[in-house]
């Protein structure tokens, strides 16, 4: 089974669709058209894991830690 995020889209009164994942605090965006917002969403998805990532391994710099895959 995959990790499955939930995509929440809202129209925005003064034109254009704003979007965010309920789970991932920080992937938020718009754009001009559903479509758009859809594909920005992904980027945001993709740059906020990104900067996690690099986030975790300069604090965990150094240490004896283990990294392993998960999937969800």
């Amino acid at each position: 089974m995959a990790l499955e995020l939930t995509a929440v889209f809202r129209k925005d009164p003064d034109g254009g669709v704003v979007a965010f994942v309920e789970e991932l605090p920080g992937a938020n965006t718009q754009g001009d058209t559903l479509d758009e917002a859809r594909a920005n969403l992904h980027e945001a998805v993709a740059l906020i894991l990104e900067a996690n990532r690099a986030l975790a391994a300069e604090a965990t710099a150094g240490a004896d830690v283990i990294r392993e895959r998960l999937i969800a």
